[in-house]
């Protein structure tokens, strides 16, 4: 039985995250092909970091042949809201208010990002 899943996911775990969202499901050679030639890794450690996110409750696998395929049974949009979730509990006291000024002071926002922040606040779909 998978564990309760962790809060957030590693550097690592999200990058396989993003191709097996990207593809839906995938085996472990079908996931190394689809990351970034940028970051070389080996099969056996893909494998390994499989494994712990289906341990952890983020994938499930079946048997296709000899291989496994894996498919994401958390979509990207709630582990997003997790890791949001997390940042605001661990940083910013659990205000979003906190997490927003730090925003809006440290980075670059254009005019246009002001513009449809506005509106979600007021209520408006942008």
């Amino acid at each position: 039985m998978a564990r309760k899943r962790s809060l957030h996911l590693t550097d690592a775990e999200l990058r396989l995250m993003e191709v097996l969202w990207k593809k839906g499901k995938a085996t472990v050679s079908e996931v190394l092909e689809g990351l970034d030639n940028n970051v070389p890794l080996a099969y056996s450690t893909v494998l390994t970091t499989l494994r712990i996110l289906e341990h952890k409750g983020y994938l499930q696998h079946a048997k296709d042949g000899r291989a496994f395929v894996y498919r994401p049974l958390v979509k990207r949009d709630q582990a997003r809201e997790s890791a949001v979730t997390h940042l605001l509990r661990r940083f910013f006291e659990d205000s979003p208010e906190l997490l927003m000024l730090s925003l809006m002071e440290k980075q670059q926002i254009s005019a246009t990002e002001l513009a449809r922040l506005r509106k979600r606040i007021e209520g408006e779909k942008p």
